[in-house]
């Protein structure tokens, strides 16, 4: 059988509420997510044996092979669909990792969504969704990228929405910013809620009207986030500094930082400014939906 592949793309959070802090410790999370045209590539080979091999240019940054959540999607997928067919995956790492853009998580849902491929099975499978809840938090959203409002822990799903293409630039300063001591700098025990918006569970269709929306909720883990990496602020500045960027705004728990422009064109005119001055930093211009 030939090699099968998908794509993984980025995840973007537009909002991130906070909402409060659960007696088991976890934090409960209402957040408006988007999928980016940029994102990693996996590829599966019926043939081989159960194994990853990653490439790319932020390959070196993925940590081992082993570890990698693509192989415990795999692994989840065999437990939910005994004697189910695998095989051998290659990853082309083209994002930042650890980088608020949920690319392992991507990388894990595609996956999944190679494995149903393979073995005949529905993408809405409801053993697809099981193992996508024990892999990771932000799996279950990215089985199906499309816009939609995420609730709980990530287990907490709308239905796809209709909101409009949007132009933007993603810049990751290379900050390394750890998830969990993002979630720690909030200093919520348990138990406790964290003040701020009410998080709709709609958003208008019209560009002007949405942006106006989003523009009225936060980032709450944008102000830890900032305390332990403020060169996320430098690339927030950057981004801002110029007259395309309509809305700059930090993605997940960092340390991607997100502009939003008007069109295509002038979000590649931002990408272009922001890599002239900072030639190290990872720079994409693309479309979110």
């Amino acid at each position: 059988m030939h090699r099968l592949t998908a794509r993984a793309p980025a995840k973007i959070n537009l909002t991130l509420r906070v909402l409060g802090r659960r007696a088991d410790g976890f934090h409960d999370l209402v957040s408006l997510v988007v999928f980016a045209g940029t994102g990693d590539l996996l590829h599966l080979d019926p043939d081989a044996p159960l194994g990853l091999g990653v490439t790319g240019r932020t390959a070196p940054a993925a940590g081992p092979a082993a570890d990698n959540l693509v192989l415990r999607a795999a692994t989840e997928f065999a437990a939910q669909v005994p004697g189910a067919r695998l095989g051998g995956f290659l990853l082309e790492k083209r994002l930042p990792v650890a980088a608020g853009l949920g690319g392992g998580s991507a990388d894990a849902a595609a996956a999944l969504r190679l494995l149903a491929q393979l073995n005949d099975l529905p993408t809405d499978d409801p053993r697809l969704f099981a193992a996508a809840q024990e892999v990771g938090s932000d799996v279950p959203a990215c089985l199906d990228p499309r816009a939609r409002i995420m609730r709980g822990r990530g287990e907490m799903l709308s239905a796809p929405l209709r909101i409009p293409a949007l132009a933007c630039v993603l810049v990751n300063c290379g900050a390394a910013v750890p998830t969990a001591p993002v979630f720690k700098g909030l200093g919520l025990a348990p138990g406790a809620v964290l003040p701020g918006p009410d998080h709709p569970d709609a958003f208008p269709g019209d560009a002007e009207a949405l942006l106006a929306a989003i523009r009225a909720l936060p980032n709450d883990l944008e102000p830890p986030a900032l305390a332990l990496a403020p060169a996320i602020g430098a690339a927030k500045v950057l981004l801002a500094a110029g007259p395309q960027a309509t809305l700059v705004r930090m993605s997940g728990s960092g340390a991607t930082v997100f502009a939003l422009t008007a069109d295509c064109r002038t979000a590649a005119a931002l990408a272009r400014r922001v890599k002239t001055a900072e030639p190290s930093w990872w720079v994409k211009p693309t479309m979110l939906r």
